[in-house]
């Protein structure tokens, strides 16, 4: 079914790379409506790409270079207006290829999203496919089953453009040769370096220049304002962890739900596949049949007549063996064909949308029903959870009103809803997640605002995550202070010393670089050594573009660099030669490398012709208001 998108698997990552940001919208269908009112931020042809969508997705995209970034995360990175351009152009590109899909009829069918979501082994128990495991894996993603098979179905709809793209995708051999020559030729080149230690000694700094330098930069001394705190945490989690839960309970509640524990039947099946798309349904037929006479001949052969045969590339390799599925996992013709048959039994051809197949059908798990021994714990949390969420409910806004009604102290709340009263260690205005449930946005701005810091009161309790309360109040406040000249000013001495003897350096080197280039070369070198654009460890990586920029049409040729914190490098060129001839492996790594890059000038080029087929308008008002 996807060929096209397994022989064009680079430009497939390309595209999908467009895809990378959490939407709030799924399903193919979202993207070919007008969707929301006023003033929207964006427009491909008449779909529109609302305030909230927009909003929705510069929030998400934050939490996920917040978990990617950790303590090195600023939440300003995102309050520009190249941050949110950047952003928009992800979700017109997405918008336009959804929509282009749309208009060429492409869509992944219910069969294609059941089959690959039941080949997922985070949904596996035991090897098999298991929907108590894929729930529970999406609820602890804050995911429904509906809204990832729609996430996934829009994926996979991508994909299969993705592949058509990419089939004309093709580089030439001549410029592939010519660039891999590029790459491997070797260059002999030779070093000398002004070392920074050499000048540091001659640098004298004028009277008063660190004094100076701290008035003048006095914003890079000081100490940023900042807090400890202590704070109580009213969780869901925390509720249910405090409830017991009886076994008489647990037997009652397993009793009247006993549906959800019977185990479906399940089959095991081998096939053969003769796809139609490429021969033609008839030839498909007659092939199919003919393989079916040779299997019923020799029913044994059949795992070796699927590997030479079959053209289902994930199955053919393993004999054709598919393991186990429930019912409703595979399309209906082949689906009924694999649950009539007996174990050991082979089926007829049988047709479907892929072509014909011959089914043997290789293991059978009778439907059963799981004993309680076996999901006691499940009912147990499941019941706690129940619970727990009840409990949180009516908690939540007593916990809200505690803290409020008796802003001096945490205490009456924690003693109230059995909760432990914690210190934080000092925290900046700026949110960390390493800091817990601290590190939220909003508990951080209302512990920092006037009213907290003047009178110490509690905050008022913040959602910092699901079902997740936590109230705060401060300890021990520090404002922005500068620090004293004294005690930065060894520091400033040792930067300006650094400065001044790089510049010197600098200087020194740009001279004798000049005249280099005017053929007066008597520097010491240093050993020859042999360096390729692919390989260039040998000097230092802000040295080998220049070195490989250097005109070598007359040798030898010079090339120099600053080297910040070591000083200044030149470089003779001295020799030029073709390079080894690169085995197999490595020659195919560097085409797929340049294929690869010219697929990203291929996706490039098509998302502009996209943009030329369906209009496309952006509100730049809206994208630059700060109350977005």
């Amino acid at each position: 079914m996807f060929d096209a998108v397994r022989n064009n698997k680079k430009i497939v990552q390309i595209f999908l790379a467009l895809i990378t940001l959490p939407f709030a919208f799924f399903g193919v269908e979202s993207y070919v409506r007008s969707v929301g009112t006023g003033d929207d931020v964006a427009k491909v042809g008449d779909i529109k790409i609302t305030q909230q969508q927009f909003r929705q997705t510069l929030q998400e995209q934050q939490e996920k270079l917040r978990t990617q970034l950790g303590g090195q995360f600023d939440p300003k990175i995102l309050d520009t207006v190249e941050a949110r351009s950047a952003i928009l152009d992800d979700l017109i590109n997405q918008r336009l290829l959804l929509v282009e899909a749309s208009k060429r009829g492409m869509f992944a069918s219910d069969d294609a999203v059941r089959r690959t979501i039941g080949s997922v082994e985070a949904f596996k128990v035991d090897g098999k496919f298991s929907s108590e495991r894929y729930e529970a894996a999406l609820r602890a993603q804050g995911m429904t089953p509906a809204g990832f098979e729609a996430q996934l179905r829009q994926d996979m709809t991508l994909q299969q453009l993705a592949g058509a793209v990419g089939q004309s995708g093709l580089m030439a051999h001549a410029v592939s040769d010519r660039v891999l020559a590029i790459q491997s030729e070797k260059r002999e080149v030779m070093e000398y370096r002004l070392g920074l230690d050499a000048y540091l000694a001659k640098v004298k700094l004028a009277d008063g220049a660190a004094k100076k330098f701290y008035d003048e930069n006095s914003k890079q001394f000081e100490m940023p304002e900042r807090l400890k705190a202590e704070y109580v945490v009213l969780s869901m989690d925390g509720i249910a962890a405090q409830l017991a839960v009886t076994d008489a309970e647990i037997k009652s509640w397993y009793d009247s739900h006993k549906d959800k524990f019977q185990q479906s039947e399940e089959r095991r099946a081998s096939h053969i596949l003769v796809a139609s798309e490429k021969i033609g349904k008839d030839k498909a037929r007659a092939k199919a049949a003919e393989l079916l006479k040779e299997v019923q001949k020799t029913p044994s052969a059949f795992a070796e007549l699927a590997k030479k045969n079959s053209d289902d590339p994930g199955s053919a390799a393993k004999g054709g063996d598919l393991g186990f599925f429930g019912r409703g996992m595979m399309v209906k013709s082949f689906d009924d064909a694999a649950f009539s048959q007996k174990e050991g039994e082979i089926s007829g051809v049988v047709e479907s949308d892929f072509g014909f197949h011959i089914i043997k059908v290789t293991g059978i798990h009778a439907g059963k029903e799981k004993p309680l021994a076996d999901v006691k714990a499940e009912i147990e949390s499941e019941l706690k959870k129940t619970a727990a969420s009840r409990k949180f409910a009516e908690a939540a806004e007593a916990f809200s009103n505690a803290v409020y009604e008796q802003p001096d102290s945490l205490k009456p709340a924690a003693d109230k809803f059995k909760l432990a009263v914690k210190q934080s260690d000092w925290l900046l205005r700026q949110a960390n997640p390493v800091n817990g449930p601290l590190g939220n946005e909003k508990l951080l701005a209302a512990l920092f605002s006037e009213d907290s810091v003047k009178n110490k009161r509690n905050t008022e309790a913040v959602e910092v995550a699901a079902n997740t309360l936590v109230a705060a109040r401060i300890v021990e406040y520090k404002p922005t202070e500068l620090q004293s000249f004294d005690s930065v000013r060894a520091n400033i001495e040792t930067l300006l010393k650094q400065r001044e003897a790089l510049a010197q350096t600098r200087n020194e080197g740009e001279a004798r670089l000049a005249a280099l280039k005017k053929g007066e070369d008597k520097l010491a070198w240093g050993g020859a050594k042999s360096v390729s654009r692919m390989d260039a460890r040998l000097i230092h990586p802000l040295a080998a573009p220049l070195v490989f920029k250097a005109d070598v049409s007359k040798l030898p040729a010079y090339a120099g660099v600053e080297l910040p914190g070591i000083g200044y490098a030149l470089y003779k060129v001295a020799k030029v030669e073709a390079g080894d001839k690169l085995d197999d492996a490595r020659r195919q790594a560097v085409v797929r490398q340049l294929g690869s890059l010219q697929s990203q000038e291929d996706v490039q080029l098509y998302l502009a012709a996209l943009r030329n087929r369906y209009k496309v308008e952006v509100n730049k008002a809206a994208l630059e208001s700060k109350d977005r």
